[in-house]
């Protein structure tokens, strides 16, 4: 984070010619914003606005804020709006300061680094002993097993900080030391990562309590060992516009009946008879969104799964809502799944 912050920003007490070089460096995110002394966001500054500059008159000996655009577009950075940072996007957008309650640039949004900013924080469950995938998970855990050129997990991460997400918490138990090796505390991936780990089995998200603190209202919390390209930025959105409490990430399933299906009423009346129908059902894909005040809902230090605290959303008369994945999913459980993404990854992009 703080390293895209310099790269965009430059104080205003520089020359224009360091402000040319700099944005020259930047190509083709050309855009610097001026701030003063304690990073206040004071405009933007481009190429064009140093051209127009000259034209206007002005010269290398001229002052930067004679250059700047003094209201430029910005987000706010308690107040993220997904439609607001889309319109942004569409509208060819290429980098957009954040700014706190005093006008301060706290991160800057580059949509060639990543495609949005979702308020929220994510828990991964990585902490399984992955025994149907042994002899691989003998010596490592399930969530480093390399699919391709990197770990299961590492995929995992990588796509939500794409999304815009700042803090990730990872649940580990099994060889969780190995994990904590590999990424560290996130500042190689420009994020905030820590870590749990469960003393006895709590379930699919009984840990989830082991985390401190959270620094958002709501929670996207999924399994460690899927492979997906889910859009977690519609996804999100879907939860927000349906005012839900929960939500649940779902993949269609179809079966196919090979034979023809007779309908028949409480007795023995046929009322339809369909050939051959094919049905489709939609299983849980391990990714939802809770709310932080559902965390009350789970008990402490007990074995809790997601589906449980499912069931206790329902029992409280709360919003649950489903969210089908339409691109690509793949749960890796077993041998055969293993070897499945090894082949489905030369040819899809996670």
């Amino acid at each position: 984070m703080k390293e895209i912050v310099t790269r965009h920003t430059i104080d205003h007490t520089q020359s224009v010619r360091e402000a040319l070089i700099r944005l020259d460096e930047i190509a083709p995110d050309s855009i610097l914003f001026v701030t003063d002394g304690d990073k206040k966001l004071l405009g933007s500054l481009t190429d064009g606005d140093l051209r127009r500059g000259f034209i206007r008159g002005l010269d290398f000996s001229n002052h930067l804020l004679d250059f700047v655009q003094p209201t430029p577009a910005c987000l706010k950075e308690n107040a993220v709006d997904l439609k607001k940072i889309e319109e942004y996007r569409n509208n060819d957008f290429k980098v957009l300061p954040i700014v706190n309650s005093l006008n301060v640039i706290v991160d800057i949004l580059v949509f060639s680094l990543q495609k949005t900013l979702i308020p929220a924080d994510a828990v991964l469950m990585a902490g399984g002993e992955g025994k149907r995938l042994r002899p691989l998970t003998e010596n490592t855990p399930k969530p480093l097993l390399k699919v391709g050129e990197k770990p299961i997990v590492e995929y995992n991460i990588d796509r939500l900080v794409n999304y815009g997400i700042k803090k990730i918490s990872l649940s580990i138990n099994y060889l969780g030391e190995q994990i904590e090796s590999y990424f560290g505390n996130g500042q190689s991936k420009g994020i905030q990562i820590e870590y749990v780990r469960e003393t006895e089995p709590l379930g699919t998200i009984g840990s989830i309590l082991l985390v401190e603190s959270f620094n958002h209202d709501d929670i996207i919390v999924m399994n460690s060992d899927l492979l997906t390209n889910i859009d977690f930025a519609d996804f999100f959105k879907s939860y927000q516009e349906s005012d839900a409490d929960m939500a649940v990430a779902a993949t269609s399933y179809h079966v196919d009946v090979p034979y023809a299906v007779l309908e028949v009423d409480d007795g023995t009346n046929v009322k339809s008879l369909k050939e051959k129908p094919r049905y489709t059902y939609y299983s849980n894909a391990g990714i939802y969104i809770i709310k932080t005040r559902l965390l009350n809902m789970i008990p402490k230090d007990t074995f809790f799964d997601i589906t449980d605290l499912m069931d206790r959303v329902l029992e409280m008369n709360l919003k649950l809502i489903t969210y089908p994945i339409n691109g690509y999913w793949l749960d890796i459980g077993k041998h055969e799944d293993f070897k499945k993404a090894q082949e489905d990854i030369k040819h899809i992009k996670l």
